[in-house]
């Protein structure tokens, strides 16, 4: 499944940065990657909206003892959705308070010696993270299946029209043709609907593992 989801992924990006350049949405290669940072955005800020609502629906829906536990095994996955949106939201905050503009004086005093310093070694730590931890984060969905084995297909469904919606209303490649918009419009939901259907009917036949079960409905 993992590397179905890899070379879809892929597809999908060679395919988005065709269309991009093909039809003058982006004049470089930085434009997109900037294009494809904002796609990312948007979804991880769907993902931290959706995820408490749908893990809490889900759980509501379980009849006890599941319930309960169920329950108790959210707090991994929050724990990683709260240390990713921290850790990207932490540079915005340091410049939005103004603890750092471009007009900081460095040597001003020790402590802004020693903040230059620590925002160096965050800054290294920063970035490998987050460019692992984000991809992996979007591939297994936060870790939800450490609740249960089916709520991380459920979810990628549910996120992945939620984007796609999203698109549409802000007019996401106007420009374009019409067949080629809906081509990439509906590209995304209807591959990941497809593989999210193919792994919840996997773990029916080889693990006997259904959401009416992890309900115990």
């Amino acid at each position: 499944m993992r590397r179905v989801q890899v070379w879809r992924s892929v597809v999908g990006l060679v395919a988005v940065t065709w269309m991009m350049v093909s039809y003058g949405l982006a004049s470089n290669a930085d434009a997109v990657v900037d294009d494809r940072f904002g796609q990312i955005r948007t979804t991880l800020i769907t993902l931290a909206v959706t995820f408490p609502i749908a893990v809490a629906v889900f759980i509501a829906a379980a009849r006890p003892p599941n319930r309960g536990l169920f329950l108790r095994r959210v707090g991994k996955p929050a724990g990683a959705l709260l240390a990713l949106v921290v850790t990207i939201a932490a540079p915005r905050l340091a410049t939005g308070l103004g603890y750092v503009t471009e007009e900081t004086d460095w040597t001003a005093s020790p402590g802004r010696v020693v903040l230059l310093f620590a925002l160096g070694a965050f800054g290294l730590w920063l970035i490998p993270f987050v460019l692992y931890g984000i991809p992996l984060s979007l591939v297994h969905v936060f870790r939800t299946a450490d609740i249960h084995e089916t709520i991380p297909p459920l979810l990628a469904m549910l996120l992945v029209w939620e984007v796609a919606l999203f698109d549409v209303f802000r007019g996401a490649y106007d420009s374009v043709p019409f067949g080629v918009r809906m081509a990439f419009l509906l590209g995304a939901p209807l591959s990941v609907t497809v593989l999210a259907v193919w792994e919840l009917r996997r773990l029916r036949k080889r693990h006997g593992i259904t959401l009416r079960g992890a309900l115990l409905r």
